[in-house]
């Protein structure tokens, strides 16, 4: 067993512990791309890398790009430190380390998860660029994921993972429109899981 997967199952029983939640449910795990990927999702409660990280199996050791005042928050920042898969990005500057950090896992073949919108939004807003340059950069495709808004004790809360995708196939080196372009079609493909949940679960 590797530290990665030690960490996900402890922590995965620590957490549900204290929120008192129930398992999760998901749906498209089929979807899952074997080595790196660039894993972007909604995010509308501080909770969502955990559901996230937890609908996945542990063999899939994903590195978790959290802003860095999450850091001290009570139960949340203490357990992603502990879990040690995190890579910590200070809002408003250039951090160049988490970068560095990032594109190291990813060319490593392991998975990234980044919220695009940078923060929480009630309905999926507008995305950054960091997810679209990362995943360009390093020839990985993008994981579209959609979690449910709704967190009730003793309720399930369901993610849903759309197809992965190249999101740049282009013979040149990308620039700075391109990121943009491409940054806009992550979010309609997260917005199209969304949509397609009611056919996801049909599936199963």
């Amino acid at each position: 067993m590797t530290l990665y997967e030690f960490a996900y199952i402890v922590s995965k029983i620590i957490f549900s512990i204290v929120t008192f939640r129930t398992p999760l449910k998901t749906y498209g795990k089929e979807n899952i791309p074997k080595g790196g990927a660039v894993i972007c999702a909604n995010h509308v409660h501080n909770s969502d890398p955990f559901y996230i990280v937890y609908s996945f199996h542990r063999k899939d050791k994903i590195w978790i790009m959290a802003k860095e005042e999450i850091r001290h928050y009570p139960v949340v920042g203490g357990l992603l430190e502990w879990l040690g898969f995190v890579i910590w990005v200070r809002r408003g500057k250039s951090d160049v380390g988490a970068v560095k950090s990032s594109l190291k896992a990813l060319k490593g073949q392991e998975k990234l998860l980044i919220f695009p919108e940078g923060t929480r939004h009630e309905e999926i807003g507008e995305g950054k660029t960091g997810a679209a340059m990362m995943a360009i950069r390093t020839g990985v495709p993008i994981l579209p994921v959609y979690i449910s808004p709704e967190r009730k004790v003793f309720h399930r809360t369901k993610v849903y993972i759309g197809q992965p995708y190249m999101p740049f196939t282009e013979d040149r080196r990308a620039n700075a429109e391109d990121y943009e372009v491409v940054t806009a079609q992550i979010m309609d493909h997260i917005r199209a899981v969304r949509d397609s949940r009611e056919e996801m679960e049909a599936k199963g």
